[in-house]
């Protein structure tokens, strides 16, 4: 299971990467293997603010559909358009081509994010 350890996790296994003043957020290793096969991945509306904990959209897998929640607020400035017609790309890849959406005007009020070390013993 790959738990990179220049990311920051939540406990309902979203991944962020802190990009200056902005965030790029995605579903982790162990999210995708879980979902099984994803079929399909509902996105965001670029422009769309989020508060940390909202549901940014969906992740439908052969097995169920999942929320993604924001695990920080944010405005949506790019959704990964790539997913529309290449979900698979979360199983394959979740830290790089598999992202999910970025943000920027980000709130780091409260952050309740994990270090990778933190996320590794939530999920064993």
């Amino acid at each position: 299971m790959l738990i990179p350890e220049h990311l920051h996790y939540t406990k309902n296994h979203e991944w962020v990467k802190f990009e200056s003043d902005n965030a790029i957020i995605g579903i982790t290793d162990f999210a995708q293997d879980e979902l099984g096969d994803i079929i399909f991945v509902e996105l965001p509306q670029e422009g769309t603010t989020f508060k940390s904990g909202d549901s940014t959209g969906t992740i439908e897998a052969v097995k169920t559909v999942a929320d993604i929640y924001a695990p920080i607020g944010g405005k949506v400035i790019e959704v990964n358009r790539i997913l529309d017609n290449e979900p698979e790309l979360i199983n394959n890849d979740p830290y790089e081509t598999g992202w999910i959406l970025k943000l920027s005007n980000i709130s780091k009020i409260d952050l309740e994010l994990l270090s990778s070390s933190e996320y590794s013993k939530i999920i064993q």
